[in-house]
């Protein structure tokens, strides 16, 4: 990544109680485990979902559906993000209709890729509800979109990059700040 890094908001114990937290809000709001999938955007998404679905399962005795999604052909900046975009596999083995969808990402930002989660998603079926759970937030919405469960708010200015590392992806476990160069 490029820049330096700035600090540190989030350590391994600081994630995994954001995740735990996710959890029992999402079973407190939906009133249980009653129709609920669990959606991870690719990349860092997934893992996230995957350990949603982990802790909800240790609360809950109860294994709910986690599916993948790739929004690659429903961005709309695909044509300034390369010529030849990589797709990688969209997995929902199960149909959505009438389910309620967690949409799980990394961080919350402008808005667009939680939009092109929503048309892609929308193209699979038809959820009864979608809610967005996200490690952090950072402001700067482009469009009327806003987390349902949030690990953390971190307000940042237009300069700095929130940088999510995870063990299942990067190797390592931690939220930090960085400047732009």
């Amino acid at each position: 990544m490029e820049g330096t890094p700035k600090n540190r908001i989030m350590d391994a114990d600081g994630i995994r109680r954001a995740i735990s937290r996710i959890s029992h809000e999402i079973l407190e709001k939906n009133q249980g485990t009653k129709d609920l999938v669990l959606i991870g955007i690719r990349t860092r998404g997934v893992p996230l979902a995957e350990r949603i679905k982990e802790r909800i399962a240790e609360f809950e005795g109860v294994s709910i559906p986690l599916g993948l999604l790739d929004i690659t052909l429903y961005r709309d900046d695909l044509s300034t993000i390369d010529i030849q975009p990589v797709l990688h596999e969209t997995k929902v083995p199960f149909s959505l209709d009438g389910k309620i969808v967690i949409l799980v990402d990394d961080v919350l930002f402008t808005g667009r890729t939680v939009r092109a989660a929503l048309d892609a998603l929308l193209d699979l079926g038809r959820p009864s509800k979608i809610q967005l759970a996200v490690l952090v937030d950072r402001g700067h919405r482009e469009l009327p979109i806003r987390a349902d469960y949030v690990g953390k708010n971190v307000p940042t200015s237009s300069r700095e990059i929130v940088s999510v590392c995870l063990e299942e992806t990067d190797g390592s476990e931690e939220v930090f700040l960085q400047e732009k160069k």
